[in-house]
């Protein structure tokens, strides 16, 4: 029988046909998300982002999957109890997406500084007034997951001359970009430094609901927050009650809790958050790029070769720099 790989990210026919050379005697199906909650139960390998309910328990009970790679970062569409406890192997697509994330978080940090939202609700009212304008330029950056896209954030801030400040539960191998990587226990220190403070944390037991009142209550006087990762990290109100008070500046994200936000949220009408909806992993060439990275992993599943991105530890729902797994555009 043979292998049977099941899709469920936008591919077209060339990509199949690219990942079919990649495992030849391999069967590829192209469920997409209407098709993908049946066909898994069929699969031995899954390369996708299922946006529909799948019952992974029964899954994993038909115990014919064998690997899943992510087509995102974020891996909590599939992380679930059954599969952390069972015995498929999980890569994620960290890294992928990096340079168009950090390309929105910039997008996001300078519309706020620069207050693009006052110019462009002026120009809509044809008014021609000059106002004030912040900068991003000299800010203390503190970054919170040091993975795929807080690395390039890093590298792309160098270029506003940012005092970079990153904590991560695994603070290896510190990029010249970073002026100082702490362990995660020195969080609110970062918080207390940081004028601007960027989440690119993975969402798990441990991440949710994290920057709750008393968190964002350890951030600056002042200081920005962007939530570039997953909106449950965050307190909905409890952000809302910070921006209130006066006590954070501003908000910007891509991602929202719940996601959509409802149209009655009050985050909508505030002059100083801008929400953008969970659009920052576009890319023109995004697809090009995942599909790379899954052809590079079967061919390395077919050789018995470590897979690129592979979660040693999926409660953590990331891979872990420095420990011997290869990791995305560092092979």
């Amino acid at each position: 029988m043979p292998t049977r790989i099941v899709l469920c990210y936008p591919v077209e026919p060339r990509h199949v046909c690219q990942i079919a050379a990649a495992l030849p005697d391999a069967e590829v199906v192209d469920a997409g998300q209407e098709r993908v909650a049946e066909e898994l139960f069929e699969a031995d390998i899954f390369c996708g982002h299922a946006k529909v309910p799948i019952d992974w328990e029964g899954v994993v009970r038909r115990g014919r999957l064998r690997w899943i790679q992510s087509s995102a970062a974020g891996m909590d569409h599939c992380l679930v109890p059954p599969v952390i406890e069972s015995d498929i192997a999980v890569t994620s697509a960290s890294g992928v997406l990096s340079d168009q994330v950090a390309e929105h978080t910039i997008a996001l940090l300078t519309a706020f500084y620069r207050s693009l939202p006052t110019f462009f609700r002026a120009q809509q009212q044809r008014e021609f007034i000059r106002r004030p304008t912040g900068d991003l330029t000299g800010k203390t950056v503190g970054i919170v997951g040091l993975g795929g896209v807080g690395r390039r954030l890093a590298d792309v801030l160098r270029g506003f001359r940012t005092r970079t400040l990153a904590v991560d539960l695994f603070p290896v191998e510190k990029p010249d970009s970073v002026h100082h990587l702490w362990p995660a226990d020195r969080l609110p220190d970062l918080l207390a430094a940081s004028d601007v403070v960027v989440l690119s944390l993975p969402l798990n037991d441990s991440t949710r609901g994290m920057f709750d009142a008393r968190r964002l209550g350890q951030m600056k006087a002042g200081a920005l927050l962007a939530n570039m990762a997953r909106g449950p990290l965050v307190v909905t109100g409890d952000l809302g009650a910070a921006l209130d008070s006066g006590h954070l500046s501003g908000a910007v994200m891509d991602v929202t809790n719940p996601e959509p936000l409802p149209v009655e949220s009050p985050l909508w009408a505030m002059p100083n958050v801008i929400i953008t909806p969970h659009v920052a992993g576009q890319a023109a060439w995004r697809i090009d790029r995942m599909t790379e990275l899954f052809c590079r992993n079967l061919r390395r599943w077919q050789d018995g070769r470590p897979l690129i991105n592979l979660l040693t530890d999926k409660r953590l729902g990331f891979p872990i720099r420095g420990i011997g797994v290869p990791i995305w555009g560092d092979v």
